[in-house]
């Protein structure tokens, strides 16, 4: 009897010595070990990738963002600020309709096939808009130029980057409705195309809240 007992205390009681121990090295030493190689070596990216404005933080580099105007009374989404450069069609910045409480970015596709009825009208009404939208003083957009990220999302649905052909769509109507020279705002798009990774990987890409910040600074210094 007293064996068993002496027996048990001494398994419960190395029990409580190894959690201690786990609880020590997997709860305190190894999360502080790895935030400190994080914030040290990966500073930016640790923090979320986030890209500040004249000193705040107004998003992260890695989640898409929509550029709207105030929705009005009786529309369902509101409308494209078109004094900006607009991101890819997010259907994964939907409204939350599982936890009503708080504001949340879904993140998801469409799930539909490349045939779906659904998804081809979607894809032709996106088109008709971006044609639309773009047209400005003496410049048309065919429809044969309306790149493929224009009229669809991405997996996530957050995708933050357009191709360049699509930001130099948008060109003419945001130097126009920012009352700046086309030439300027295709400068400016062109200093933001970041080539592939690390040269080969993917395909180039424009960063929509990088250059929209970029935009935001050139009409600051014209008026």
């Amino acid at each position: 009897m007293n064996n068993s007992i002496g027996n048990t205390a001494r398994l419960v009681g190395a029990g409580l010595r190894a959690l201690l121990v786990l609880t020590l090295v997997c709860g305190v030493i190894h999360p502080l070990a790895v935030t400190g190689v994080a914030q040290g070596l990966f500073h930016d990216k640790a923090n979320g990738s986030e890209i500040t404005s004249d000193g705040e933080v107004v998003g992260s580099e890695l989640v898409g963002q929509r550029y709207d105007l105030p929705r009005k009374a009786g529309e369902e989404t509101p409308s494209p600020d078109l004094r900006w450069f607009q991101p890819r069609p997010s259907n994964g910045l939907g409204t939350n309709t599982v936890n009503t409480q708080y504001t949340l970015i879904l993140s998801g596709a469409t799930n539909r096939s490349g045939d779906n009825d659904e998804l081809l009208q979607w894809v032709e009404d996106a088109k008709k808009a971006v044609i639309e939208d773009n047209r400005a003083k003496g410049y048309e957009v065919k429809p044969s130029d309306v790149p493929a990220d224009a009229v669809t999302s991405s997996a996530s649905g957050l995708d933050p980057h357009i191709s360049p052909e699509y930001a130099r769509l948008q060109v003419h109507r945001v130097a126009e409705r920012n009352h700046l020279d086309v030439r300027a705002v295709e400068q400016l798009v062109e200093d933001h195309v970041e080539g592939r990774i690390p040269g080969f990987m993917g395909e180039p890409r424009v960063n929509v809240l990088r250059l929209n910040i970029a935009l935001r600074e050139l009409t600051e210094k014209v008026r």
